[in-house]
């Protein structure tokens, strides 16, 4: 038995948020991409399909298969740093926590990143996986370059200028087009970021969206459900120093109340719904501004704890004030008791074939529950708000959206299927949340 084939193993997945369980043949965790290659042509062989899988923060069943199942432990680390070129290339199960320590080590810094960083960096590119900004976009808009293994074991290199069709397409590929095994991200000299955290009115953020958007690098904001309130976040850089939180206030904010108190609060909420409106209010009123300076994925990140479910959607920015007023009188008017915030970022127009900002400058609004709380009332009647105003679901979130929406708010959404069927003809990479969203 060889070395790729010890380290094949059968067991079952489960996602972070326990929404889905997958049951494969087979798990394996190929070193190389000499090996993965080979796993590929195996499983094609066998008639058995092939989905690879990241740290499992998505709450769709993008990665689950009943073939084989690609972990990407040993395919991790920095293979390359370019310092003239400003990028750096790295294997794809790397995860982002990793990625960016390293990077800070060296004085290097991504432009922009999401909230978390437990994800690997090809879970989180093939997802669409976005924070918020003015003038830079998601985690995939700053790839350069990309190394993909398509289903017959061909290693494709793909960047503006080699392959440039599977580029505009791969970069958010939801793991249609093959297994990414390196990207190649441009990086620039660290930097620092002055974050300013203020409690503001609901009529206030919405009054000022577009000013808030315009004037800051960075701007979003957290909603209340049942309240007036929300907790906004400006992020711009700075020439310093660095001044980051203080280790008790730190833990205060981030651990005690964002984790441990908010947990506390969402398990009574869970047990007795009718006291979530009281939490709520509660909670916005505790909030207190805090400014703080510091490297980029320290102002970017925060941990989270307490587990939950999510639905996001991106609609056109213009009309990003008139969804959040109708979801908030939906609540209003609704039996609803909800004990999460609702999230609002932005993002530039991008150029990716299933960017969820492809071609339009988009405004994100996610809605969570908390894990174990039914959601299906709440994310359906959200949902309603959100298509009317043509919204695009978030790859790795919560949706009920099919092809036949999807080809209709996506103007690339042919390009990339007919893509799909040049590199994937046999559906080697399909399984039923594929079927959905791509069609056959």
């Amino acid at each position: 038995m060889t070395d790729t084939y010890a380290r094949t193993t059968t067991s079952t997945w489960r996602n972070w948020a326990g929404t889905v369980t997958a049951r494969p043949a087979r798990t394996e965790s190929p070193a190389s991409v000499d090996e993965l290659a080979d796993v590929l042509r195996r499983a094609g062989a066998e008639g058995l399909r092939v989905k690879p899988v990241g740290a499992g923060h998505s709450f769709t069943a993008a990665a689950a298969t009943d073939g084989v199942l690609i972990r990407p432990d040993l395919l991790t680390g920095i293979r390359d740093i370019d310092r003239t070129a400003m990028t750096v290339t790295v294997e794809a199960g790397t995860p982002l926590k990793r990625l960016n320590t390293a990077l800070a080590r060296e004085g290097l810094s991504l432009t922009n990143m999401g909230d978390i960083m437990e994800q690997t960096i090809a879970g989180a590119t093939s997802t669409g996986t976005h924070g918020t900004g003015r003038d830079s976009a998601s985690i995939a808009a700053q790839i350069r370059a990309l190394e993909l293994v398509t289903a017959d074991g061909t290693v494709l290199r793909c960047s503006a200028v080699e392959n440039p069709e599977v580029f505009a397409a791969a970069r958010i590929g939801i793991g249609a087009l093959g297994v990414i095994t390196a990207v190649t991200l441009a990086v620039e000299p660290i930097f620092l970021l002055t974050a300013r955290e203020e409690p503001m009115s609901f009529d206030r953020v919405t009054a000022d969206f577009d000013a808030l958007v315009a004037e800051n690098e960075h701007f979003e904001f957290y909603w209340f459900p049942h309240t007036g309130n929300c907790n906004t976040k400006r992020n711009n850089r700075s020439a310093g120093p660095a001044a980051p939180p203080g280790r008790v206030s730190s833990w205060l904010d981030d651990e005690l109340l964002s984790n441990g108190v908010f947990q506390v609060a969402c398990s009574l909420g869970r047990a007795v719904p009718a006291t979530i409106p009281s939490i709520a209010r509660l909670s916005s009123r505790a909030l207190s501004a805090r400014t703080y300076t510091d490297i980029p994925y320290k102002v970017f990140t925060s941990p989270r704890r307490v587990r939950f479910v999510e639905m996001e959607y991106a609609v056109p920015r213009e009309r990003a004030v008139t969804v959040l007023r109708e979801l908030k009188a939906m609540v209003e008017r609704s039996p609803l008791k909800i004990s999460f915030p609702v999230e609002v970022r932005t993002a530039p127009a991008d150029d990716m074939a299933l960017s969820t900002a492809s071609g339009r400058d988009s405004a994100y609004i996610a809605v969570h529950l908390y894990k174990g709380t039914p959601h299906r009332s709440y994310f359906t009647a959200v949902e309603r708000i959100m298509t009317a105003h043509a919204g695009r679901p978030h790859w790795g979130k919560i949706h009920t959206r099919d092809a036949a929406y999807l080809a209709e708010v996506y103007p690339r959404f042919g390009e990339f299927t007919a893509l799909r069927d040049r590199l994937d003809p046999d559906r080697l990479f399909g399984n039923d949340y594929l079927r959905r969203v791509l069609g056959d």
